[in-house]
């Protein structure tokens, strides 16, 4: 499906636990979405608790800076959070015209209503990124079709990123950031969405098919790191 073309600017939408005060500028549209007795409550967006979501955003911006972003805050102070925000976070972004939503997280279970947002967002044309371990089980959003699985490689340096292609996951990308103590899938499933939004500024119409075979086709390394084992 054709994407729409959304103007002015690229809109990326973040689902995570906020940004900082010096990322205000790049943010165009926020929303909190928590847990209450009997079921979901939106509201204003609060400070970033864990600083994770600021990193996100700083490695998206670092490699796409015109890129403006939505974010949806999903996390509490401990880290936590559940499918129904996550899918309400999804729904909610996509309502705002978002052409690409970075996902650094994951849930250990599948859960439908997680499924149906992440599809209905795909059948709008937009793009869906989400971190997936570098080892062990996999987790959801990742697992589901069409959202592309991404994690870290430490071979790659700021600028490259790797096609895995394997069983768990397809895309990654360099995992260091310059936020203590945020490194990994979450950084690497980052820095892979600031490719793609580079991408996407130089060629606004480009399909997720086109983005995909173009990540492809530059990838700096191909197939998952070998590493000796004596």
């Amino acid at each position: 499906m054709k994407p729409e073309l959304y103007k002015p600017g690229l809109r990326i939408g973040v689902v995570d636990s906020g940004h900082s005060a010096a990322q205000r500028v790049q943010v165009i549209a926020g929303r909190r979405f928590s847990l209450v007795e009997d079921g979901l409550a939106e509201s204003d967006l609060r400070d970033d608790p864990l600083g994770h979501g600021s990193a996100v955003i700083e490695a998206i911006g670092r490699r796409a800076p015109v890129a403006l972003f939505c974010v949806a805050q999903v996390f509490d102070q401990r880290g936590v959070t559940s499918a129904l925000q996550i899918a309400s976070a999804i729904d909610w972004l996509v309502a705002q015209k978002v052409r690409l939503i970075n996902l650094s997280l994951g849930l250990r279970q599948d859960r439908s209503l997680l499924r149906a947002a992440c599809a209905a967002a795909v059948e709008r044309g937009v793009l869906l990124c989400a971190s997936s371990p570098a080892q062990g089980e996999g987790v959801y959003p990742a697992n589901y079709p069409q959202v592309l699985r991404v994690t870290g490689d430490a071979r790659c340096a700021e600028l490259e990123w790797s096609w895995l292609n394997s069983a768990q996951a397809d895309f990654a990308a360099c995992v260091h950031g310059t936020y203590p103590g945020q490194s990994g899938a979450s950084l690497g499933c980052a820095a892979l969405s600031g490719h793609i939004a580079a991408y996407l500024v130089e060629q606004p119409e480009a399909n997720n098919e086109q983005v995909i075979e173009y990540l492809r086709q530059h990838a700096r390394y191909r197939g998952p790191e070998r590493r000796y084992r004596p």
